[in-house]
């Protein structure tokens, strides 16, 4: 067996007082890696102190393992200064290996030929380059340039690039280049412990089991689909009048076309916008849904879809990017742009009460089949094939191979 690291930084910087996808992401790398790799010293790198003592906490019952390291910089993910202070930083520290949760790396610590620390990034999904018309008003693609240029350096400098889908691993590929295709290792998500436990079929549904709800988590960006939902929502309401639709995620200014699109088809009564939602009112929310639906054009890999599967949702999703990939057969299908389609597939879940228990029944067993134990173990494998990758930018030859 290869040599594992002895020192491994995780830059927790990324994990925000509201949890967003890579928060959960990172938030459950700190809970699994240092039970997984118990000689490996782990420090996680924060920023808000008030959030470096929550995540912390929630590590262990009073505290994190003794191999959990909390550290607190003074520079923010995105302040120019901390690209050199952070370097410096992990040189001074002797890491070895620096692992951050997104594509951003601190450049000048990176890169090298035969120096350390190694670099390992994760690419949940390249939308603003493979799709930019996805995120119209996104900052990232104001200043698209800079952003493809950060993460094009940071995934050619970085020994080893973890994707959370083939999907996911194919973008990288072809939108940063073929050469990279040895360096990418498709590590699977998984959903939270915390809503396997809300899927307990011993516990029935509440509220979805009484009122027709169908239930969105998410953002409102438009590669979500929010607004071709609603209208598909339209058409349940038509035929079910007593439908509704909880809208689970923060308000976006940015976006306001799903608040617009459901006043003009009359719907707006029957739409509960709910805003950011906590763990446990999360899995209240995925278990009283009737039925949790995302109609997305593009997602890496869509961890909502598992977080509802795991809370016993059934689950109807797009047929697109990485979502069949994940849900395998315990999901409806539907076009995203087939407002018609996505309608038909949300009112036989609605009013088929067989079929919404099939659905919950392997909705839970998929959901079992992704862990975060196994995604802490694979990524530790990365760490040390990290390490005996060489620092240098990648040369312009193609590798055979594609880690899955």
């Amino acid at each position: 067996m290869s040599a594992s690291p002895q020192r491994v930084a995780l830059d927790a910087r990324w994990i925000f007082a509201e949890i967003s996808g890579i928060g959960r992401y990172t938030r459950q790398l700190l809970r699994h890696l240092p039970l997984a790799a118990p000689g490996i010293e782990f420090v996680a790198l924060f920023s808000d102190p008030a959030v470096m003592e929550r995540e912390c906490s929630a590590c262990g019952t009073w505290r994190p393992p003794a191999n959990l390291v909390p550290r607190r910089v003074g520079w923010g993910l995105f302040e120019i200064r901390g690209q050199v202070g952070l370097a410096g930083w992990l040189c001074r520290e002797r890491v070895e290996v620096f692992h951050s949760p997104n594509w951003l790396i601190p450049l000048p610590a990176v890169g090298r030929r035969g120096t350390r620390p190694r670099a390992v990034i994760t690419i949940h999904d390249l939308i603003p380059l493979r799709f930019p018309q996805f995120t119209p008003r996104a900052r990232k693609i104001r200043w698209l340039p800079l952003f493809r240029a950060l993460v094009r350096a940071g995934a050619r400098r970085a020994s080893a690039v973890i994707v959370p889908s083939r999907c996911t691993a194919q973008d990288v590929t072809r939108t940063l280049g073929g050469d990279l295709a040895a360096r990418v290792h498709v590590v699977p998500e998984a959903a939270d412990p915390e809503m396997l436990a809300a899927g307990d079929p011993s516990c029935e549904p509440t509220a979805g089991a009484v009122t027709p709800t169908v239930l969105y988590v998410g953002r409102r960006d438009p590669y979500k689909n929010l607004v071709g939902l609603i209208r598909a929502f339209a058409r349940v309401r038509a035929r079910l009048p007593a439908a509704r639709l909880v809208v689970v995620g923060p308000p976006d200014s940015r976006y306001p076309e799903p608040e617009r699109e459901a006043a003009a088809l009359g719907v707006a009564d029957a739409i509960e916008w709910r805003g950011y939602a906590s763990g446990p009112e999360l899995a209240a929310a995925y278990r009283s849904a009737g039925v949790c639906a995302l109609p997305s054009f593009y997602e890496g890999f869509g961890l909502t879809v598992l977080e509802a599967m795991a809370a016993g949702a059934p689950v109807v999703v797009s047929n697109r990017a990485s979502l069949p990939e994940v849900a395998g057969d315990a999901a409806l299908y539907a076009a995203p742009e087939d407002a018609e389609e996505l309608a038909a597939a949300l009112l036989r879940v609605l009013t088929d009460r067989a079929l919404a228990d099939d659905l919950r029944r392997r909705g839970r067993d998929r959901a079992r089949q992704f862990s975060w134990e196994r995604a802490a173990r694979e990524t530790i494998e990365v760490y040390r094939t990290a390490l005996r990758v060489d620092g240098s930018p990648l040369s312009s030859q193609t590798p055979a191979g594609l880690h899955v």
